[in-house]
């Protein structure tokens, strides 16, 4: 064991070299580089688990160290997120010709991420009763349905509205800042706009304190982007890491299990991107080069399975890819991480709620049925940020809405790894929407930088 474990953790260091030389050598781009170590990643945990077998313990030991390099990287992104959001909205409201701009650019924002979360959730209707898939034939587990998901109900609680709405607004911004609490990222947002607000009240107050002050945040905003830059450059061997896991550990037998529903999950996560892609031509962006120029922040969102450690990531694409103002895809990301997310809180839930209303005798095919779905899905996905966002949490708030039972889906749980990898890319191609489409309304989109 301990020899082929040694030679497990010198192949993986070698094709950490590889890509590494990829870009010393060959001057690879970024984007070819994470596409490499995506692709190589892959292979090698496949190829592992076909050698070892799965649940090897060998095997597994090998992934607890390969963990070092991709769950290390996801821990870098999470290090910087709540600095890079805090600094990036008080330097964006601080910008502002007008105090005024800041709700017309957040409207905005957040009306497409709502808008689109509500399109996903028609998709996922559509796809339930195309496949044709029912809760009945999925559920193979009933026994062990309140143990799976006794936990995950409690941590709900009596979560409603009101006290949804009250848990955004920050008591203690220094807390907040430390992630104390699962709308943590929200509540910075709501902190820094005040502070950006306020600085734009300053500078016509007092414009030389209030220049001083906007001086102090470009310094700072100008040194968290730096540092942003040094964790991104890890991006390749970070997604070699994680795909390696992917690779190493997938359970082949859940995907054979379930593999009508994950193909599905996966039909209409396309569908979705394929929307996305009416909507960015309906607003005179070329799709095609969008999504090139996002796919390895897609490629991340996609190992990762986090929209939050994304965010740094999400950020640089839109403003060095795309040209939207950093104002507006500070906003976006950060949003979008938490509200109105397409994947997790629009085509799960809808897909979910489809697939149980047959057993209780509900028409899913009933136009008012729908309608009623879909706007307790768009709603309750502003509520998901209230709870801690998952497309679990999700299901468990639209479905009693609905007066359907949770207790069926429970199964789902054993496959959510291999389709929230794509709900998750899904969700941050929805957040870098909102900001592009929302730049090119406003007029604010550097035409030149989109058209390298």
């Amino acid at each position: 064991m301990t020899f082929n474990f040694f030679i497990n953790l010198v192949l993986f260091v070698i094709f950490v070299l590889l890509v590494a030389q990829s870009k010393r050598i060959m001057q690879w781009s970024l984007s070819l580089r994470v596409m490499l170590g995506l692709i190589l990643g892959l292979i090698f945990g496949s190829v592992l688990q076909v050698v070892y077998g799965e649940g090897d313990a060998t095997l597994l030991k090998s992934v607890e160290w390969f963990n070092i390099v991709g769950n290390g990287y996801i821990l870098l992104l999470q290090m910087i997120v709540m600095p890079l959001v805090f600094v990036s909205i008080v330097s964006a409201v601080a910008h502002l010709h007008s105090i005024y701009a800041i709700g017309k650019m957040s409207i905005m924002t957040i009306s497409i991420l709502l808008f689109t979360t509500a399109l996903s959730a028609l998709v996922g209707v559509w796809v339930v009763n195309v496949f044709e898939l029912t809760a009945n034939g999925l559920v193979q587990e009933g026994q062990n349905v309140s143990v799976i998901l006794e936990d995950r109900i409690s941590q709900l609680g009596d979560m409603n509205v009101p006290k949804m709405i009250l848990s955004l607004i920050p008591k203690n911004p220094f807390a907040e800042l430390v992630g104390a609490k699962r709308t943590s990222i929200i509540s910075v947002v709501i902190f820094a706009s005040f502070l950006g607000a306020a600085v734009l009240l300053l500078k016509k107050d007092d414009p030389e304190k209030g220049e001083k002050a906007l001086l102090f945040i470009q310094v700072a905003q100008a040194w968290i982007m730096r540092l942003i830059r040094l964790v991104i450059a890890l991006t390749p061997y970070g997604i070699f890491g994680l795909m390696t896991k992917v690779g190493a550990i997938s359970r082949v037998s859940d995907i054979l299990n379930l593999l009508v529903f994950v193909i599905a999950s996966y039909v209409g996560i396309i569908l979705v991107f394929g929307i996305h892609g009416v909507l960015l031509s309906i607003s005179g962006i070329n799709p095609f080069r969008f999504f090139k120029k996002i796919l390895p922040v897609l490629a991340f969102a996609f190992s990762s399975r986090s929209s939050a450690a994304s965010i740094p990531l999400n950020i640089e694409a839109q403003t060095q890819w795309i040209g939207v103002p950093q104002s507006i895809a500070s906003f976006a990301a950060s949003f979008g991480a938490t509200i109105g997310q397409n994947g997790c809180a629009g085509l799960y839930p809808a897909m979910v709620a489809t697939m149980v209303a047959p057993s209780i005798g509900i028409n899913s095919l009933d136009p008012t049925w729908i309608a009623t779905l879909v706007g307790v899905v768009t709603l309750s996905s502003i509520g998901v940020a209230g709870v801690g966002g998952g497309a679990i949490f999700a299901a468990l708030i639209v479905l009693p809405i609905m007066g359907l039972p949770v207790s069926l889906v429970a199964v789902l749980i054993s496959i959510e790894p291999l389709i929230d990898m794509g709900r998750t890319a899904l969700n941050v191609s929805d957040s870098m929407l909102a900001g592009t489409i929302t730049s090119q309304i406003l007029r604010k989109t550097d035409k030149s930088i989109f058209e390298k």
